[in-house]
């Protein structure tokens, strides 16, 4: 590639023409503003994953005690084969696209079951609740608020976790929209558009939980800052 302009030639090779292209857009051109978005961008995705880290600890705590109710008998906890089967049984429903019949449930048990074998520390023991409560993924505890899960998991035990009277779809579409911002965080994608509004939904989910935890969480972020810095 042939050198720039004060031998910036580097960054397309260490970014790649596609990646760094987004942020010459968003500079009008200028490469000495695009690599300023560029590291901008860096530093506030990494205080994006402090503050997501914050409610996905949170999220998953809350979740994990309200469940606690459905531990039935013979079991430690609801991450127990037998109750899990309960909260998540086998569901058979035809899928619109290839017309099979598949079970809804299956992912979310299996997503447990992984983080049971990921959390046992010895061979035929079972493993601990928190260390199994601790390994499963964010994906899994947004799911839980969603549609399908309504009549089995919301009603009888999520809700709990939440102020009376907050609404599950909103809570269910806030949920989804950072699950997809999470992803592209810890993809290392821009996140040139839309971050105030993921920083809202997390004080908005956060602040349901736990307006102490909020509190905490808006004294140590440096989220709302950093928006205000952008070259």
């Amino acid at each position: 590639m042939a050198t720039t302009p004060g031998n910036d030639a580097w960054i397309e090779n260490w970014l790649s023409v596609d990646r760094f292209s987004t942020y010459l857009e968003s500079a009008g051109g200028s490469r000495t503003r695009a690599l300023d978005l560029y590291e901008w961008n860096a530093k506030l995705s990494a205080a994006f994953l402090h503050d997501l880290s914050h409610l996905e600890v949170g999220l998953r705590n809350a979740c994990d005690r309200q469940l606690a109710a459905a531990t039935l008998p013979g079991d430690l906890h609801w991450t127990d084969p037998a109750t899990l089967l309960t909260l998540f049984p086998i569901l058979m429903r035809r899928n619109k696209l290839t017309g099979r019949q598949h079970d809804v449930n299956k992912i979310p048990r299996n997503n447990v079951e992984r983080a049971r074998t990921s959390a046992a520390t010895k061979p035929h023991t079972p493993p601990l609740p928190g260390k199994t409560v601790a390994e499963i993924m964010f994906g899994f505890w947004t799911y839980l608020l969603s549609d399908s899960h309504e009549k089995t998991i919301w009603v009888p035990y999520l809700h709990k976790a939440f102020p009376p009277g907050t609404d599950r779809s909103r809570l269910n579409d806030s949920l989804a929209s950072l699950r997809r911002f999470r992803n592209r965080v810890a993809h290392h994608e821009n996140i040139l558009q839309g971050s105030e509004g993921e920083r809202r939904r997390i004080v908005y989910l956060v602040r349901l939980l736990s307006p102490d935890a909020l509190e905490h969480l808006q004294t140590n972020s440096d989220v709302a800052m950093i928006l205000t810095k952008r070259p």
